[in-house]
């Protein structure tokens, strides 16, 4: 048969199955059907089509290309779905991050000769690089396929907790080989990898390790890797040049029979002949060393069997997606079933199966009762991630989180939280000491299996670690200085919401005085609000505003993290009646927001800004700041406006195509904010434990939670029609109130929402009726 005719029948066999499957246009279809893991990964998503287990440590999935990082931010997660080579698949990837790295442990299947360089994407055939098409190129939770179409390989990937799997089909009488590449890393520069190893071991495993100076400088990964078939041959070879000392000769001829090699440009290529059948390749990865990487190895599967593995990871993607059972029209099934897929891939598992992890002293340790769990992107997920984590997952999982953080803070060479931490390792990105809410809403909502004492003990040293991020003014200023400190104003507000958090837990466990502290601390948002203005500003340390002062300027390093006056102005979560107040009252609010979601943006150029995007006015939704400023309609008397912009943003900022995230995921947050406003309820302040309503976007959800208990949401009259809530029930009794309790779901219930076609302006207006705030709403 003609090589062509053998790829045409190989996508054909492989893909018919996904195709009975693939998501139609019918109301029972399966929430795992439902999900498109190609949602995101083109435009500014920054999401991987590959295949993981939830919350797996290997996400193994398509690198497209590999470019130097200053040129990466599109490949942030290392496919780009508009490119048209694969390079090949390596292990560990970010789902949506706004920043970098990974892309551990490539591995690329060739027919014929392999060549040792990836190649030019605009010349066939000059490296090891495949063109490939999107015509049987599937994606399904653990589940990726595609067909190389230079290497002449069909190619699949399954992944459970700890490995990931790799089959490859050839043509008829290729000559198979795979080659491995730890040259090759997501947001690449010459001299990342500061050391490497491969080492062929007598049974034909294959381990090493790779210490790489990216993100998270000094991060260490082993890995090992075996194979279902024996090699006929092998070669080692170190790409590297300009060595000045090369030390003496290894033993062997050449590359091609040794059994180790080490240096920082290494690639290994196994050669195993002609073969009648896939080859299976299976791979783990450890960030302590060899010998977890091969413990893991067989953890999830003994064997070599890629079917079993799929179908044990399928089974697992059921049971987690199956938290959520929706009824709606497919395209928002899709739409939400996708975010919640993307909020169930981290914080990821980082812990060996014998218990052992690297921190961020990088040292080894053993975690006691809990699997150690990273990739912390905690200034983005504080907000709705980790809330939505709390009731769609196990406690046990929400447990782990915790212990996992404070574990952490244990061995911290600083004594605090992760900020940006991931494979345990910090990264100092963004602001704010966000582990602390995190902490703080699981304990609050009766989340067992974390010792409250060490938290809050951790949480405080984190808060008062006077030389990270200006801390020592803010304690003695009661705010941070621009002078001393950039991006001061945001810190000064976000600072005081984790303070605020401290302070609850300390209540709740009885620490006075702890507590006296930091909800004092908590109302320092205040001292960098400007009344004159209208807006947040940020002070020098002589208590005069910096000038000039514009509140559309977007630049690094400013008064701003990501944003500007217009999103930062809205950040006192747990104070949101005190900024109504200080704001001049519901009218003024209202008239506020308006203005913010309605604002020209024409002569504004925001193209320097990487992460700026999905923009309505200056409300943006494609980065966290403005996450919950939709729902501050309801703490100014007027939750029909909340109902209106959530409207406009839901069907501007999210599709089911692979362009259809206006932002980047940011590690499941985008997606948790869909999740939760589509349910009609979304975490405004986490800690506060309430949900402020807003409006559903499903005709029907139950939410069954850990323990067996249902919380079903139903929305009567749902349409575009009808796009306000007329009025809405809770056990059959009214409900008068804009929000929810968490232990009001906890519980079990329904909530009915009546929707109409005009708003509702007496419902949910009076200051008793609206959400929690820690001083009064103006009278």
């Amino acid at each position: 048969m003609r090589p062509g005719l053998v790829l045409a029948a190989l996508v054909a066999l492989c893909a018919a199955p996904a195709l009975a499957q693939a998501p139609a246009q019918i109301p029972w279809e399966t929430p795992y059907e439902a999900v498109d893991p190609f949602i995101g990964t083109d435009g500014e998503g920054h999401t991987f089509p590959g295949a993981v287990a939830p919350f797996g440590m290997v996400q193994l999935s398509p690198d497209t290309d590999i470019l130097p990082f200053k040129q990466s931010y599109a490949r942030a997660a290392g496919y780009r779905r508009s490119d048209p080579t694969i390079l090949g698949f390596s292990h560990t990837h970010f789902s949506g991050s706004g920043h970098s790295d990974l892309g551990d442990i490539l591995l690329a299947p060739v027919s014929g000769e392999a060549r040792l360089e990836p190649g030019d994407p605009k010349v066939p055939g000059s490296g090891y690089r495949s063109r490939f098409t999107h015509d049987g190129e599937i994606a399904q939770p653990g589940y990726y396929a595609v067909t190389l179409t230079d290497s002449h390989v069909r190619a699949e990937l399954t992944a459970g907790t700890r490995t990931g799997m790799h089959r490859y089909t050839f043509e008829p009488g290729a000559r198979a080989q795979v080659l491995l590449d730890l040259r090759s890393s997501i947001y690449n520069y010459p001299g990342k990898v500061s050391w490497s190893r491969i080492r062929v071991r007598d049974d034909g495993t294959v381990t090493g390790m790779r210490e790489t100076r990216g993100w998270a400088p000094g991060r260490q990964l082993y890995f090992a890797i075996r194979f279902s078939r024996p090699m006929v041959a092998r070669s080692l070879t170190s790409t590297e040049t300009d060595v000045p000392y090369k030390g003496f000769k290894q033993p062997g001829r050449s590359g091609d029979d040794r059994a180790q090699l080490e240096g920082r440009a290494l690639v290994g290529v196994f050669d195993f002949g002609q073969i009648d059948g896939p080859l299976v390749a299976k791979v783990a990865i450890s960030t302590v060393d060899e010998a977890g990487a091969l413990a893991n190895l067989d953890s999830d599967e003994k064997g070599f069997d890629f079917d079993a593995l799929r179908a044990r990871t399928r089974a697992d993607w059921e049971k987690a997606l199956g938290a959520l059972d929706i009824a709606a029209p497919a395209p928002m099934r899709t739409n939400v079933y996708t975010a919640l897929y993307h909020a169930l891939i981290a914080p990821s598992v980082s812990g060996d199966v014998d218990g052992r992890w690297r921190g961020p002293d990088n040292a080894v340790h053993q975690a006691e009762g809990f699997t150690y769990h990273s990739t912390f992107s905690l200034w983005d997920t504080f907000r709705a991630e980790h809330p939505l984590l709390t009731l769609v997952q196990p406690e046990k999982r929400n447990a782990d989180f915790v212990n996992s953080l404070v574990a952490s803070q244990k061995v911290s060479p600083y004594g605090i939280l992760p900020v940006w931490a991931f494979h345990g390792q910090e990264t100092w990105t963004m602001i704010g000491y966000h582990a602390v809410p995190v902490i703080a809403d699981a304990w609050l909502k009766g989340v067992h299996g974390i010792d409250a004492d060490a938290a809050l003990d951790a949480m405080v040293k984190s808060a008062t670690y006077g030389p990270y991020g200006g801390l020592s003014d803010y304690m003695t200023l009661g705010y941070v200085p621009i002078d001393r400190e950039p991006e001061a104003a945001s810190k000064t507000v976000e600072y005081a919401f984790d303070d605020w958090t401290i302070a609850r837990m300390a209540k709740a466990l009885g620490k006075a005085d702890i507590a006296a502290t930091f909800e004092k601390r908590s109302l320092n948002w205040r001292n960098s609000f400007d009344a004159k203005t209208g807006f947040l500003r940020a002070r020098k340390s002589d208590g005069t505003f910096r000038e000039p002062f514009d509140p559309t300027a977007i630049n690094y390093g400013s008064d701003y993290t990501e944003g500007n006056a217009w999103q930062y102005s809205w950040f006192a979560p747990h104070d949101l009646g005190g900024l109504v107040s200080t704001m001049g009252g519901d009218a003024a609010v209202v008239k506020k927001l308006d203005a913010m979601f309605e604002y020209d943006n024409s002569k504004l150029d925001y193209s320097h800004a990487e992460d700026i995007a999905g923009l309505i006015g200056q409300y943006i939704h494609g980065n966290e700041p403005s996450h919950h400023v939709a729902y501050m309609y309801a703490y100014a008397g007027a939750p029909w406006r909340t109902q209106a912009r959530l409207k406009q943003i839901v069907e501007s900022q999210y599709k089911p195509t692979p362009e259809g995230l206006s932002g980047n995921d940011d590690l499941g947050q985008m997606s948790a904010w869909l999740v939760f406003t589509a349910l009609g309820f979304y975490p405004v302040a986490p800690g506060s434990n309430e949900y402020v309503i807003g409006r559903p976007f499903v005709e029907r959800a139950v939410l069954t939670l850990d323990g067996g208990k249902r919380f079903t949401v139903r929305a009567q009259g749902l349409s575009d029609a009808h796009p306000y809530v007329a009025r809405v029930t809770l056990n059959g009794k009214p409900l008068d109130r804009v929000f929810l309790r968490d232990a009001e779901i906890r519980a079990g219930g329904e909530l009915v929402f009546t929707m109409g076609a005009t708003p509702n302006k007496a419902w949910g207006v009076k200051v008793d009726a609206r959400p929690y705030s820690l001083t009064p709403y103006p009278k």
